[in-house]
């Protein structure tokens, strides 16, 4: 493995960076950030919150970019990464059903939800998807690996990035999640 080949191909993959609305409709990228922008900001202006949701380095970065967006951002975050909570949870109803469960109990309508996964078809994180629909949520989700994945028919805005492997997803991912968040910021 080179250095450069690498850097080379994950340039490549977020430049293949996609945006789908809930009809399945491509949408021009600057537009779905946009979109996205107008979201997090409404729900800054109403005191809306914006939940976040993944598995493994997707938990973390549901963590890392929820307290960006509450300190830097000054929106309402919620993630659920309290270790007795979601063991809990997955241990007395299922582990599909961990974030589901608590967004039933904590999301009201016109929130929002982050679902994040490198392969987007993660079972809890398409329950929760399916939860915050139920709930009136508003749903924008990141996922990689294969076009077809479930999760990139779940939201409202899908961000997809055609990334083969979890480094260039996680990556890719994060490289997203911060341009959208420096947008909310900087919101030039």
């Amino acid at each position: 493995m080179i250095w450069s080949d690498n850097i080379l191909e994950l340039s490549e993959t977020l430049k293949n960076l996609s945006v789908k609305d809930n009809q399945n409709n491509d949408l021009a990228l600057d537009k779905g950030f946009s979109i996205w922008k107008d979201i997090a900001l409404n729900a800054r202006e109403s005191g809306r919150s914006i939940f976040f949701v993944g598995n493994g380095a997707s938990a973390s970065m549901a963590s890392h970019f929820a307290a960006d967006l509450a300190k830097n951002g000054r929106v309402k975050t919620e993630v659920f990464t309290d270790l007795a909570l979601i063991t809990a949870v997955a241990n007395d109803i299922s582990y599909d059903q961990v974030f589901a469960e608590l967004l039933r109990l904590k999301m009201d309508q016109d929130d929002i939800l982050i679902a994040i996964s490198g392969s987007g078809n993660s079972p809890n994180v398409l329950r929760a998807a399916e939860a915050a629909a139920e709930q009136g949520g508003t749903i924008i989700t990141l996922s990689a690996m294969k076009a077809e994945n479930k999760l990139r028919q779940s939201g409202n805005l899908n961000f997809y990035i055609p990334a083969q492997t979890y480094g260039f997803a996680e990556t890719g991912h994060a490289a997203i999640l911060h341009f959208w968040i420096d947008s909310i910021v900087d919101p030039i």
